[in-house]
């Protein structure tokens, strides 16, 4: 059973001092980060008409949320630093289009005491957020799903944003149309994914995403099946690049994107070693760009004068 978080009245004063300033900010949403479940209806009081996010690390937590008109996102990160917690909280907000990129938040959560919502924020995102819209994604058209193409960006993102142990690292993944992907592939000697079921293949799951993390510092592209399988690693992309044309500055990882993009029905994601952007081809051509995103936002420090010494 998901525990409790008391409705005491400091967290109604600290509701209605978010509402304030909210107002005051021209803020986009009000988001709580959360360790327990609250009563709903009493945090809807206290809110109003606000938009309101409630994020948590445990989908038990928010259960019922939605019930009170309150947009959830289920984080991965326990025991993570209230910072990294916020971060992800608003990136996913942002790319399940429940916050725009240059909004404004009124961010709550426990600081100091477990449980205890005692510390407030205003947060003003960065107008380039190294994670992609799924508004952003349907206007591909491609026979990839929207969900497996929103996974492999996130993952390409992470790595071109995070590296590897501090080192820099570039990628390809080769997302759709495997069977014919893999006829313009060979490896490039040892496949790490060889020989494992599809079930510890899927990039659905936490684990392999990590473990892509890792291969990923190896040479060679990812073939990605359109259900999110990796179907191969450590592959070399041997597609024609004829009448493909590039930007000055890319190199050979792209050119092999456009390539088999152009070739087949894929759509390539390349991150780039160099600055860690990333960007996704389809039929040969650069459709859309993704910085990396390194500063998740700016913080804003209240406005106060501590009181002088005559006062």
């Amino acid at each position: 059973m998901a525990p409790s978080i008391k409705f005491t009245e400091q967290l109604q004063v600290f509701c209605e001092i978010a509402s304030r300033m909210a107002k005051h900010e021209e803020a986009d949403a009000l988001l709580f980060l959360i360790e327990g479940t609250i009563d709903w209806q009493k945090l809807r009081d206290a809110t109003g008409k606000h938009h309101v996010i409630l994020a948590s690390d445990r989908k038990q937590h928010l259960s019922k949320a939605e019930d009170f008109d309150f947009d959830t996102v289920e984080l991965n990160i326990p025991d993570s630093p209230v910072y990294e917690r916020l971060t992800q909280a608003l990136l996913e907000s942002v790319a399940d289009d429940l916050l725009t990129p240059g909004a404004t938040v009124i961010a709550l959560y426990s600081g100091f005491e477990v449980g205890v919502i005692d510390s407030m924020s205003v947060v003003s995102l960065d107008e380039h957020l190294g994670r992609l819209t799924v508004h952003d994604l349907r206007q591909l058209e491609t026979r990839v799903p929207l969900d497996t193409l929103k996974t492999t960006v996130d993952l390409a993102v992470d790595i071109g944003r995070e590296g590897r142990e501090g080192k820099p690292v570039g990628t390809l993944f080769v997302v759709g149309d495997h069977r014919k992907v893999l006829k313009h592939c060979h490896p490039l000697g040892f496949d790490p994914v060889r020989g494992y079921n599809i079930d510890d293949r899927r990039m659905e799951d936490t684990k392999v995403r990590e473990s892509i993390k890792e291969i990923a510092q190896l040479d060679g592209a990812f073939v990605v099946s359109s259900d999110g399988t990796i179907i191969s690693a450590c592959q070399y992309i041997s597609a024609p690049a004829a009448e493909i044309t590039l930007s000055k500055g890319l190199g050979s990882r792209h050119w092999a994107a456009a390539a088999i993009s152009r070739a087949t029905g894929a759509v390539a994601i390349a991150v780039s070693e160099s600055n860690g952007t990333v960007r996704l081809f389809q039929n040969g051509e650069v459709m859309l760009r993704i910085e990396p995103f390194r500063r998740a936002m700016k913080w804003k420090d209240f406005e106060y004068d501590p009181p002088s010494a005559g006062d």
